[in-house]
Order: C-alpha cells, then structure tokens, then sequence
C-alpha cells in the first residue's frame, strides 16, 4: 500500500488542487444604503452577492471596512433585505465583454444592454482596471482634432489626446454642444458617459441630440440619477476603460462625460456612508484623489497607437466657477471651455465665453499667424465688453481708443462668427476663413470709405 507521501507526491503530479471554500459572511446592520457585514473573507473593491428575500441576489461592493465589520454598497436599489441576510463573495474578476459589436449599443455601468436589442456577446472582455501608461510613454500632443465647431477649432483649437472641461450651469446648452461635437468631430469612435443626468434627458439626448448617425458609431453608458452612487461610479469607469480598450488598438477616440461632477458626488455619498469626514464644502478628500486618478487615464497611448480626446461637463451650481469640483478640475485639465448663461439668455449659441475660455495645447499645435488671429479677436471682444456700458449710453466718444473704435465696427461680423446652429458644421479650414473674414470685412469696409 503506497504511503501518504507517495499519494500527494501522485496528486501533485496530476496537478490536482482544491478550491479554496468560500466563507459567507451575514448583514448585521444597514444605514442609507450602505449595508455593515461580519464573516466575509474578502478585500476592498472585491464583489460579493446579497441575498434580498427569498430567491433575489443584488451585487454589492466593498467600499471599506473597520474591525471586523465589512462595509457593502449595492449596485441597484435594495428592498426587502432583513438583518441576518446572506453575503456570498464572488471570486470571479468583475469582466466585460468588449469589441466593435458594442457601436450603437446603450449599456448601463455594469455592461448591461439598456436598448431591448439582446444579450452583448463577446469573445474579448477587458477588466475595469486599466493598464497605467508611463507619462513618458505618451505620446505628446502635437495633431490639431477637427470639432465641427468654429469658435473652438479658431480660438479654441483642440489637439488629438488633450483633455477638456465643459464648465456650464444648468439650461445654457451643454448638453447640446456635446451633440453638436459627437456628430461633427472627425473620430474613429465615440464613447458617451450620461452619468447622473435625469432619466428623460438620457433617453433625448440618444434619440434627438445624438440621433442614429451619431449613435451608429458611439457607445452610450448610462447611468440615470436614481441608480445608486456605486452604479454611477462605475459607469463613469465603464466609460473611460472601453475608450482605453479602443485607444489601445490604434484608434483616435472622443470621450464625452456628462458630468464630472455627478461622478465626484457619487463619490461623496460613498466616502461620506464609511464615515470619511468632510473637507471642502462637504467633499471628502477622497473625491480630489479621484478625480485626477480617472482623467488622467485618458489623452494619448504610447507612440504610435491610439488616442482619446475627452471633454469632461463640469456643473458651476450658481453659476460659480469657484466650486471646489470646477477649481479641482480647472487643474488637473488640459483647459476648459466656459458657457455663458449670459450669452444664452440673449440667444447666442453655442454660448461659449470667450474670455473665459482657454486651450493650454493651442499655442503648441496652431501656426503662429492662427494665433495671432485667435487673440486678436479675444481682444477685441474683450474690449468691447469693458466698455459695453459705456457704449450702450451712448458715454463714448468715437477716437478716444483706437482699439476700441475697431472692436465697436467689427462686433457685428465677431458675434456672427461666434454663433452657429446646431445643423451646421465647419471644419478646420472653413473656421479660419471665418475668423479672417470677421477680422476684415467691415475693416475693408471702412477703407474704402
């Protein structure tokens, strides 16, 4: 009879091994929606399934810990759940499968269909965990991206990789120009992140703003305002890791996330439930570590791959650009584009301020006479608007300002420049010839006269 050694040693050639068991833990306490559990053998970030009445389970996610107490936060609404309930951890990776059949597809932040058109199948499925690329293996920004929009790719122009906040408050057409951009921008694909917006705007916004011919070649992840803080956490992941799995095959992509801030408020209600203290009007310091951890993820691969070009909607409650979101964003961005509400209540579309507004990778990827006709312009606005009080009492004498005699002539031919519909669409070169046609024109005018 073979000896115990002899039979393990038999076992260890057949490359026999026993599955570790797995312990289950039980609820012992819920609050909000953040549920306390004791007995779970399990990690920060790692899933586990609770069971809700008889037959339901409901995922949930390990969101921290103290002692021996486990701290869970479910993906979905719960109801139903009793003291003593089931907590099975999952021990497979948190996977979702990816590839082209995903364009025109709209999905929640776990990788569900949302649509009604059937199950995604995939033979490729990626993790929510990039690969972290070496700042010195980026490839930088050095190619101009062409938006459709003239008063961005003239005085705004922005670069393949660069990454760019769009500062509003609510009703001033943000979610408009971000439309206006998926269909007219010249990209590979485009990922749309809805994160926190109301039901009714999602379901508009594919249907109206984007239309088919922009959601035949995007990916919508949506993630309404009643699904919980942890489902819009990770449906703003979902968004930047599907761009990242595109970059990362050779293509230049536009990432669209609306909004930054719904993001960083989920992650508030999250750190605020596991007892993190405040910091900043109420945001934990959490929130300004994630930030930078999910932005900085986009903008260019390594040398000779992909690219994501990513416009980010930041929300100004109140109109206030010194919102601690918009003042953490505003640094960790490659510039910003402000909406003025302004603007938007005297009918000029897209309400972008000028002023307000700056592309940090501009100066590098335009050529100098492009620049010198982009801060002209702003000068002139600018100008115009320090003395529109003035001007509009009729206190100004013509010839007192050289530079503002010209900018009171060519306002009327700049704010035509500076609107556009939503139906039009103007490329790199056409943006050009509009901005020298509006420096010129009534100039030329003047001359002859």
């Amino acid at each position: 009879m073979p000896s115990i050694l002899e039979r393990m040693s038999r076992l260890d050639s057949l490359n026999v091994r026993v599955s570790s068991p797995i312990v289950e833990g039980k609820v012992t306490r819920m609050v909000g929606l953040t549920m306390e559990a004791v007995g779970c053998k399990v990690a920060l970030g790692d899933r586990c399934n609770v069971q809700v009445g008889a037959s339901k389970w409901v995922e949930s996610e390990v969101v921290g810990f103290n002692g021996k107490l486990t701290y869970l936060m479910p993906t979905e609404a719960i109801e139903g759940i009793a003291p003593g309930a089931r907590v099975v951890p999952l021990d497979d990776d948190s996977r979702m499968p990816v590839g082209d059949h995903l364009l025109g597809r709209v999905i929640n932040g776990l990788g569900r269909p949302l649509d009604g058109r059937g199950p995604i199948t995939s033979d490729e499925s990626i993790s929510l965990q990039g690969e972290i690329i070496n700042p010195l293996q980026r490839k930088p920004i050095s190619d101009t991206l062409d938006v459709g929009i003239k008063t961005i790719n003239s005085l705004l122009t922005v670069g393949k990789g660069q990454r760019l906040g769009l500062f509003a408050g609510s009703g001033v057409g943000k979610s408009m120009l971000l439309g206006m951009m998926t269909r007219f921008t010249e990209a590979d694909i485009t990922i749309v992140g809805l994160i926190g917006e109301r039901g009714r705007e999602v379901k508009e916004f594919i249907e109206q703003i984007l239309g088919e011919e922009g959601l035949a070649k995007s990916v919508v992840i949506a993630s309404p305002a009643d699904d919980s803080a942890l489902m819009r956490l990770r449906a703003a992941m979902l968004t930047t890791r599907i761009a990242e799995y595109f970059r990362d095959q050779g293509r230049n992509v536009l990432l669209l996330m609306d909004s930054l801030t719904r993001y960083a408020q989920a992650q508030r209600e999250i750190a605020l439930s596991v007892g993190e203290p405040p910091a900043t009007k109420g945001y934990p310091p959490s929130v300004f570590s994630k930030l930078p951890q999910l932005v900085e993820r986009a903008g260019n691969g390594k040398e000779g791959g992909g690219s994501i070009t990513a416009f980010y909607t930041v929300l100004t409650e109140g109109d206030d650009q010194q919102d601690p979101i918009a003042d953490a964003s505003r640094a960790i961005l490659d510039g910003h584009i402000v909406l003025s509400r302004r603007l938007a209540e005297e009918g000029h579309y897209p309400a972008i301020d000028i002023e307000a507004s700056i592309s940090r990778a501009m100066p590098h990827i335009v050529s100098s006479e492009h620049l010198q006709g982009a801060m002209r312009v702003k000068q002139l606005y600018s100008k115009f608007q320090q003395n529109r009080d003035l001007i509009s009492v009729g206190a100004y004498s013509k010839g007192s300002d050289p530079d503002l005699d010209q900018a009171i002539m060519l306002m009327p031919d700049i704010n035509d420049f500076l609107r556009q519909s939503l139906s039009e669409s103007f490329n790199l070169e056409q943006s050009l010839e509009k901005l020298v046609q509006a420096l010129t024109s009534n100039q030329q005018i003047a001359n002859k006269t």
